[in-house]
């Protein structure tokens, strides 16, 4: 390895629930390795895709570079972004929302990744492995199922063509050095719908309504009422689920962490927005009725 033999310093760094990630100093150069340590097979990651699509985020100038990669050990060495790691509240910021639009949008106009990402097709795969491995599930889950269809029919019949996506933006996976933003972290990588992307990170860094709107509109140039209704259905999509990730890793992590809660967060926020009367409005209008 590119650290083999040499004097280096290393500090780990927060964060980071299916890796390890270190910052290592050597000779006077800053690396990040990340060291795999979740269950691949159950979350449905697929590291050689994570792999290509890093390279391919690299390329379109918004991700970290690749300096080695050692499948074998489960490891990448990365380079290290200065700047800063994003919160939710960063976003409150006018100016954070700006950078961090602009970064997505450059990722989405990359090199297309090597694989697809279907949140439909995932949230059935993790559905499955619930079932299969016995994993506690709220009980009033599938109670959803029929709404879910018709956010899928609807997503489905109405869907553009997709783009490279690093869908699990969080506000922990954007790096803000001041003048851009970075994006990292691309186990879930893959080419979706743009909204999705938008979706993800309105509801993963708690956006209100205001701001949802104001980061749908800083992406697309234009506040357009439709686009928004699909980003805020593609918020319900992520919601329920990648819920389900959260309940497969409370039955199965050994990490000390409370995945049936943050699990739990997210279902309900879905279960909330599959009961209301928004939901029907918003199905109206990515629909174009």
């Amino acid at each position: 390895m590119v650290l083999r033999g040499r004097r280096r310093e290393v500090a780990e760094l927060p964060g980071g629930l299916t890796n390890v990630n270190l910052r290592v100093a050597v000779d006077g150069r800053e690396v990040v390795v990340r060291k795999v340590r979740s269950d691949a097979g159950l979350l449905a990651i697929d590291r050689a895709a994570e792999h290509a699509n890093t390279v391919a985020a690299a390329a379109a100038g918004v991700g970290a570079g690749v300096v080695e990669h050692r499948p074998e050990l489960g490891m990448t060495v990365l380079e290290f972004l200065p700047g800063r790691t994003l919160s939710d509240s960063d976003f409150l910021d006018p100016g954070v929302i700006a950078r961090a639009a602009d970064a997505v949008r450059r990722l989405h106009a990359g090199p297309r990744f090597v694989n697809e990402f279907d949140m439909f097709a995932r949230q059935r795969w993790y559905r499955e492995v619930i079932a299969e491995h016995g994993f506690p599930l709220p009980p009033s889950y599938d109670d959803h199922a029929a709404a879910w269809e018709d956010v899928r029919r609807v997503l489905t019949a109405t869907a553009g063509p997709s783009v490279p996506c690093n869908n699990d933006l969080l506000a922990g996976n954007f790096i803000d050095d001041g003048e851009r933003v970075w994006l990292i972290d691309y186990d879930y990588s893959g080419n979706n719908d743009p909204s999705f992307e938008l979706g993800n990170t309105s509801t993963e860094c708690e956006f209100d309504a205001e701001l949802t709107r104001a980061w749908t509109a800083a992406y697309f140039g234009r506040d357009d009422p439709r686009l928004l209704a699909r980003v805020r259905l593609q918020a319900l999509c992520s919601e329920y689920g990648w819920s389900l990730w959260g309940f497969i890793q409370a039955g199965s992590s050994p990490l000390d962490f409370d995945f049936h809660a943050w699990g739990m967060h997210r279902f309900e926020k879905a279960a909330r927005t599959f009961t209301s009367r928004a939901l029907p409005r918003l199905l109206e209008q990515v629909a174009g009725a």
